[in-house]
């Protein structure tokens, strides 16, 4: 809910905006966001035209409001709720920087687990190289992720972290593979004795069937590094659907604003697994 004010006024602001001349090289008064929505276009047109994954994360710089809701099923059959999944503004604010402000997730348990809000994160990537797909078809960017403890009772870590990451991808055609690979660092402990250091490594393969449909498939995969599960291997195989994005205005090329959704299901592949499957859905305003 914290969103949606912010949703709300950034789709009237670029509603009302589509109609104004977009200038060239710097904003004038009353036309900032058609200078902003023309800076992006020029910037994302650089790279591959991919649409952001369900989990992995997105190599390129994108700029989108994002929720996401999880239903994850445990092995002794409980259900955890996750509205949000530290989801919330990504923007651009210049050259080949985007800047993630990810709300705290809500989590919600069906056991005697307390429920309540989970930990604010906040994402800066720098995009080192890309071509588009008449140049190449890739990108490759680096980017880190803070994660502040704001959870309430046992919904978040005990302790700040910072995770690094490396990230690119490469497109044939209308099929594409990216992958990523990054650690998650607390800063202290208790979080480095119970968490460790996991290496997280995500790869995802899609495939342009229209316009409008990339199917998907992603390996999301963790190596526990120290911490109570040092030496396992938590892997999860999860199909996919992304649809999108659906223009507010189709007939301009040049607009930006539009809705992208999707689904899958995370299925456990590893012997070793903290839950069985997690149902997740996603919906986005591109603007």
């Amino acid at each position: 809910m914290k969103c949606l004010p912010l949703l709300l006024l950034l789709s009237s602001v670029s509603v009302c905006a589509q109609g104004a001349p977009a200038p060239s090289t710097a904003p004038t008064s009353g036309n900032f966001y058609a200078w902003w929505s023309a800076r992006t276009n020029a910037t994302q047109a650089k790279q591959p035209a991919w649409p952001v994954p369900l989990v992995t994360t997105y190599t390129g710089l994108f700029q989108v409001i994002r929720t996401d809701i999880i239903r994850q099923v445990a092995p002794a059959r409980t259900n955890t709720w996750n509205f949000d999944n530290s989801k919330g503004v990504n923007f651009i604010p210049g050259g080949n920087i985007e800047i993630a402000i990810d709300l705290p997730p809500y989590i919600k348990h069906n056991t005697t687990a307390v429920d309540g809000w989970g930990d604010f994160s906040f994402l800066t990537k720098y995009r080192l190289t890309s071509g588009n797909a008449k140049h190449g078809n890739y990108d490759l960017s680096v980017w880190a992720l803070t994660t502040v403890p704001t959870g309430q009772a046992k919904n978040g870590s005990t302790n700040a972290s910072v995770q690094p990451n490396l990230g690119g991808g490469k497109g044939f055609g209308n099929f594409d593979v990216v992958s990523t690979i990054g650690a998650t660092l607390p800063t202290g402990n208790p979080a480095t004795n119970t968490a460790g250091r996991p290496v997280i490594w995500n790869t995802v393969a899609q495939y342009k069937v229209t316009k409008y449909i990339w199917p998907e498939l992603e390996s999301n995969a963790t190596y526990y590094k120290g911490g109570t599960n040092d030496g396992k291997k938590q892997e999860f195989i999860t199909p996919g659907i992304i649809i999108g994005r659906c223009a507010l205005h189709p007939g301009d090329a040049k607009s930006r604003p539009g809705f992208t959704f999707g689904g899958g299901m995370q299925i456990a592949s590893s012997h070793f697994h903290t839950y069985n499957h997690a149902l997740i859905l996603t919906g986005r305003w591109i603007f």
